[in-house]
């Protein structure tokens, strides 16, 4: 199973997704290098994706995908700073987290989006609902 480190970065009520060309929103994240703790690559990723620098980092739970593992940080950025594209992503935006069920999202984002706010208690049971369908859809 490969390691991920994954990036929830929340602002104003909304969660940065970000998009290579021609491909799914994601949550900001990637790969974490061999000799590399999971917390150091959710920083690097962020910041290689979006230009992004996080105030804090802070671990929140593991999800694993179909042969990923997510190691899940939540990051706080200043509200005065701009996520941009960088490297490989094309496109940066901040989605409403009831949006994120209608977009062409991946399952593993959607699945860490639900936790989340399902834990926190910000979705009303109706946005729970609706994330959990979309989910559920894709699911084998």
């Amino acid at each position: 199973m490969k390691d991920r480190a994954t990036v929830l970065c929340v602002r104003n009520d909304r969660i940065l997704l970000v998009a290579r060309d021609r491909s799914r929103w994601a949550l900001p994240g990637g790969r974490v290098r061999r000799d590399e703790a999971p917390h150091e690559a959710a920083s690097r990723e962020l910041e290689e994706e979006t230009t992004l620098v996080a105030d804090e980092l802070m671990y929140l739970f593991q999800f694993n995908g179909f042969n990923t593992q997510h190691h899940v940080f939540f990051a706080e950025v200043g509200p005065h700073l701009a996520a941009q594209p960088s490297n490989e992503i094309a496109r940066c935006k901040w989605f409403a987290p009831v949006k994120i069920a209608t977009l062409s999202a991946s399952v593993p984002t959607r699945g860490i989006v639900e936790l989340f706010f399902r834990h926190i208690g910000m979705l009303e049971p109706d946005d729970v609902r609706l994330i959990s369908q979309q989910v559920d859809r894709v699911t084998p």
